[in-house]
């Protein structure tokens, strides 16, 4: 297996385990990624939040870890990387109004670059207007956004993901197995 160098976009109050266990599980698998928010350089922190599933009618949200970031945004240059992930959260409602992180998710829409995204990530593929018939699954609460972006929503178990070619997405963090294994099945690795 190759290994691939990979770019993780966030921002404050991503969600707690969507950016902690796909960043260890990459790395734990022999990845590169990068970790970057707007307007923060390697060593900065970024809050997390936990969504949790306790019965209501939609998550609860607590304070989560902080995350600290490995890499500097404004260094970033979207044609190094192999591969993008988007966790959701509440980071990805505000990260959709940066023309920087627009266009690095652009950059890997249309280069046909392998793109992961879990539940609000949606929002980001949608505000980078990158779903036009593309199928993607999302938290349920986002299947406005993926419709209305011209997007075929996956309405799945929330413990599923969905591929289509190279765009691999899931409702939530209970997809985890099934999100980073499709992942890496387009990645290309192999785990033996």
């Amino acid at each position: 297996m190759k290994a691939k160098k990979i770019l993780l976009l966030a921002g404050d109050f991503v969600e707690d385990y969507e950016i902690m266990v796909p960043f260890q599980a990459l790395l734990a698998v022999g990845h590169t990624v990068h970790a970057v928010c707007p307007d923060k350089k390697a060593g900065d922190q970024i809050a997390t939040a936990i969504h949790d599933f306790e019965g209501q009618q939609t998550y609860s949200e607590k304070r989560g870890h902080n995350f600290t970031l490995n890499a500097t945004f404004d260094t970033v240059k979207a044609e190094d990387y192999d591969a993008l992930v988007i966790p959701g959260g509440r980071a990805p409602e505000y990260l959709r109004m940066d023309d920087k992180v627009l266009a690095i998710v652009r950059h890997f829409a249309l280069a046909d670059k392998p793109i992961a995204a879990i539940c609000h990530g949606a929002q980001l593929l949608a505000g980078a207007k990158v779903l036009e018939g593309r199928l993607c699954s999302a938290y349920p609460a986002c299947r406005a956004e993926v419709e209305l972006a011209g997007g075929r929503y996956a309405d799945i178990a929330v413990d599923g993901a969905v591929t289509d070619r190279n765009l691999v997405t899931a409702p939530a963090w209970p997809a985890h197995p099934a999100w980073i294994s499709q992942f890496l099945a387009v990645l290309g690795t192999r785990i033996e």
